[in-house]
């Protein structure tokens, strides 16, 4: 889609701010991550040379003027990245709703010569700034007939600039993946759930959760998904006509299986297929009446708003701040309203009223009761979780079951990573479904060739989604000393295909045993691997699972260091986190966390670089943020140690700063999984368990399994907007195995990134963004990483 001319790369240093001034203001309901978008546009304009203003409690602010629109400086916005909510306050405005307050509106922001707005907030928010924009030019033309302003500042300020970025818990918004709040919604849900089950466990009893959400059923589904709730009821896909039944059914039959709690999760705008409200009251009451099962009420309310954001929340926000004032910088009169989005893993720009047209059809759809058409427009990542969640949640009847008589083993390999064992939950369950036998193999590869191998069933695996670590065991052995052994345990079982979730071993695994298949029959069958490793260093995956519920304890880390190094000023901090060779974690870290440096090993450094640091920091406790935090990935270079840098800094700053320093280590690897890591590893070791069924069925021959080709041993992965599969045989190329990473990372072009709002001079290639797309109604068998 790209012309010949756009193929030269494009820098945004020769993008300039100087003249423009830029307003920003959050509206609507407040969300975690707005303050990290309003730093991330008030940092990045300042640093184009731009002005930028704050307009305080949004819209009501821009109407009353005064001391409520001001110019901001670097230091303005410090200290804010980790703060829940909207520090430039948020408030529901009448005025703005008539022409005479947007006139006064545009009266303020001409006076501060201001042309470039940008809106944090939901539908209402944009469409209200949409409206502004188109009302502009008679607005001023108003203003000049009032005598107000004179015909050269409506000549000078003629069009009005609006970029959106959508905060919002709820996720309503089409067009966009993830939208800024809603990765922290889960959190502070996913926190209550766990607690809840305890409590819920030791009683026998049925929990109902009534979660957020007027109008759209995101988090109540992906909340139900992430816990393996029992039952959920959502906006967009209203249970069928007597549900009450077949609830109840459902419920009983799980507490025969000696399953000793229920969780119930309720939208607070659920319906029936009539449009009838379904309230969590009444579920409780169906539940007592029916069953009479010791049945309870939660109202999470506005806990879900509350809290600090997510590290998810943090990298987005801060990129699309960033995005923001790019598509600030070149606006012409010609382009539409836009709002910066993400779409998998990549920014786009989508027409703002495209996509509030979108979100308006899918509430009218749902109004008129065409509730699949609606599931359709909310996009492919809501209807892959209402699936996924289908298929996961309801048992079949074992008479109803498929009977394929093929036998698969699960295996983790590697370090142990959190979301591991929702994988291992999603790969057993849906095989079941498929119709196959599923071997858990204890231990990696090493319990395979001992034979601690045995058949795993759908309520082994209850409860699974929300524990970390690994519970079926892993160790790092790979399996090449073992092959005769392993060969045998295939033939022994039977088993007809292999799927392994683990790190840079299960792929290195993967290949050994591909390579074992000349001698050994046994290894031609299917296999698969899922990513899995806290270092994100796997070849052909953006993301891996584990490492974003790493990322969250590193943040969670540095914001409590940061408020210690805050209490006793000058005092510089050296963090060291885990990775490898891998420098996603200290990177990732220092976007989330607002560090000064990442040392990492794919971008070398030398003594010029630590000493350029060292002045920076110097610099720095000038101001009044008198702090340093450093992060240094544990093999970014085998000279420059964490004990290095700590004596250097410290000698250099004498006087300046004192240094701290602080080794994160194992706690990486443990705790209970994030959101994100429990929905991608299920939705990702579902589609890699379909995958299986299908190869199976492929090289099924005269009574058995014989596959040998390279396409018959894959990694699945996201890439940019897609999950896919790759043989595993592709990926050595782009393989470095001595540093066991790959030869290229996505996350590497946002590097800059972090310079830039930690003020230091950089290069940023921006040739990826700019282009405007186009929201687009996508075809059924499109299938995203959107998670």
């Amino acid at each position: 889609s790209r012309s010949a001319m756009d193929h030269q790369p494009k820098f945004f240093e020769n993008l300039s701010g100087a003249g423009k001034a830029i307003a920003v203001l959050t509206s609507g309901g407040d969300a975690q991550g707005m303050n990290a978008a309003v730093r991330a546009v008030v940092r990045m304009g300042i640093y184009v040379n731009a002005k930028v203003y704050f307009i305080y409690e949004g819209y009501q602010g821009m109407v009353d003027g005064g001391d409520n629109i001001v110019e901001v400086s670097w230091e303005s916005v410090s200290s804010i990245l980790q703060v829940g909510g909207t520090v430039i306050g948020s408030a529901r405005c009448k005025p703005f709703r008539t022409r005479e307050g947007r006139l006064q509106a545009a009266f303020n922001l001409v006076q501060r010569g201001i042309t470039n707005l940008c809106v944090i907030g939901g539908d209402g928010s944009l469409t209200g700034a949409n409206l502004f924009r188109e009302e502009w030019s008679g607005l001023l033309e108003e203003l000049a007939q009032k005598g107000k302003i004179d015909a050269e500042a409506v000549k000078k300020y003629a069009y009005l600039n609006i970029v959106g970025m959508v905060g919002s818990i709820d996720n309503d918004f089409c067009g966009t993946d993830m939208t800024i709040g809603t990765d922290s919604a889960l959190h502070r849900i996913i926190e209550v759930v766990d607690a809840i089950m305890t409590t819920a466990q030791s009683h026998q009893r049925t929990f109902v959760l009534e979660v957020m959400g007027r109008h759209c059923g995101y988090l109540a589904l992906v909340s139900a998904l992430a816990c393996g709730a029992d039952w959920v009821f959502i906006p967009e896909y209203p249970p069928e006509e007597g549900w009450e039944d077949s609830m109840c059914v459902k419920l009983s039959e799980n507490r025969a299986r000696k399953k000793r709690l229920n969780i119930i999760i309720v939208a607070e705008g659920a319906i029936d297929c009539h449009n009838k409200p379904i309230t969590s009251e009444k579920v409780k009451d169906l539940v007592v009446q029916r069953l009479g099962f010791d049945t309870r009420v939660t109202i999470l309310g506005h806990v879900q708003r509350g809290g600090t954001p997510s590290a998810f929340d943090r990298i987005l926000a801060s990129r699309m701040g960033v995005e923001a004032v790019l598509a600030l910088l070149e606006a012409t009169p010609d382009t539409p309203a836009c709002v910066v989005s993400l779409s998998g893993n990549q920014a786009v720009r989508l027409p703002l009223m495209e996509c509030v047209q979108m979100t308006q059809e899918v509430q009218k759809a749902m109004d008129e009761g065409r509730f699949l058409e609606a599931v359709r427009l909310r996009g492919r990542s809501f209807e892959n979780n209402l699936n996924t969640y289908k298929l996961l949640s309801h048992k079949r009847p074992d008479a109803e079951l498929p009977k394929s008589n093929f036998n698969v083993a699960v295996l983790n390999v590697g370090a142990p990573a959190a979301g591991m064992n929702a994988a291992v939950r999603a790969a057993v369950r849906v095989g079941m479904t498929e119709g196959h036998k599923i071997f858990a193999v204890i231990d990696g590869f090493e319990g395979f060739a001992r034979g601690k191998i045995k058949e795993i069933s759908w309520g082994d695996v209850g409860g699974w989604t929300g524990q970390g670590g690994s519970i079926l065991g892993t160790k790092r052995t790979l399996p090449a000393k073992y092959l005769e052994k392993i060969a045998d345990q295939m033939r022994t079982n039977n088993i007809n295909a292999l799927m392994v979730i683990g790190g840079f071993e299960a792929y290195l695994g993967l290949l050994e045993l591909s390579a074992a298949r000349e001698k050994y029959d046994e290894f031609c069958v299917p296999m698969v691997m899922v990513p899995a490793t806290v270092s994100n260093n796997v070849p052909g995956s953006d993301f891996s699972i584990g490492a974003d519920t790493a990322l969250n304890t590193i943040t969670d880390t540095c914001d409590r260091i940061k408020q210690s190094a805050s209490g006793t000023k000058r005092r510089v901090f050296i963090i060291e986190t885990m990775g490898g060779y891998c420098g996603y974690l200290a990177n990732m870290g220092a976007l989330a966390a607002g560090a000064d440096a990442a040392y990492i090993f794919e971008e070398q450094f030398d003594i010029r670089e630590l000493q350029a640091n060292v002045e920076h920091l110097t610099e720095k406790m000038k101001t009044s943020i008198q702090r340093g935090l450093v992060l240094r990935n544990e093999n970014c270079n085998e000279n420059y140690t964490t004990d290095f840098i700590y004596q250097l800094y410290s000698e250099e700053g004498k006087g300046v700063f004192d240094c701290r320093k602080n080794v994160l280590g194992h706690m990486q690897q443990g705790g209970a999984p994030s959101p994100f890591d429990r929905n991608f590893g299920t939705k990702i070791s579902a589609k890699a368990m379909q995958w299986i069924s299908k190869k199976l069925k492929e090289t099924y021959r005269k009574g058995k399994v014989f596959a040998n080709t390279d396409d018959s041993v894959c990694l699945l992965g996201m890439r940019r907007r897609n999950l896919v599969f790759q043989p595993v045989a592709e990926l050595k190329s782009e393989t470095d195995f001595v540093h066991r990473i790959p030869k290229e990372q996505w996350w590497l072009k946002l590097r800059p990134l972090m310079k830039i709002l930690a003020k230091y001079k950089t290069s940023y290639d921006v040739s990826d963004s700019g282009q405007l797309e186009h929201v687009a109604m996508l075809p059924k068998e499109a299938e995203t990483g959107a998670i």
